[in-house]
C-alpha cells in the first residue's frame, strides 16, 4: 500500500464543533477501513495545521475519494501528499541515470 500525510485545517464548521473532533477521527477511521485503507496514525497538532494524519491507501484515486468524501463533510480541508517509505525512494533513486 501507499503511504500519504494529510495536513489538515479546521473549517469555521470544525472549529465551531471541535469538541466532537475525536468522535470525527474515529468516524474517519471506520470510513477509511470501507474503503481499503488504514488510518495509521492521527497528531492533533499546533501551529498552521490542526491535525497530521498518517494513511496507507491503495492507491492514489482511493485516498482522493476518501479525502473528498470527508471534505464534503465541512468540518476540515486538508493537503494531501505522497510520502515515499526509505526503500521506495531506494527504488526511485535506482532510476535515476
Amino acid at each position: 500500500m501507499a503511504r500519504y500525510v494529510s495536513l489538515i485545517q479546521f473549517t469555521e464548521q470544525g472549529i465551531r464543533n471541535i469538541k466532537d473532533t475525536i468522535k470525527r477521527g474515529d468516524a474517519a477511521m471506520a470510513e477509511a477501513e470501507k474503503m481499503g485503507m488504514k488510518i495509521i496514525e492521527e497528531f492533533w497538532t499546533m501551529g498552521a495545521y490542526d491535525v497530521v494524519v498518517m494513511v496507507d491507501a491503495p492507491d492514489d484515486e482511493t485516498m482522493s475519494a476518501f479525502m473528498l468524501r470527508i471534505g464534503a463533510v465541512g468540518n476540515v480541508k486538508s493537503h494531501t501528499m505522497r510520502a515515499f517509505r526509505r526503500q521506495e525512494m531506494e527504488g526511485i533513486l535506482a532510476k535515476i541515470k
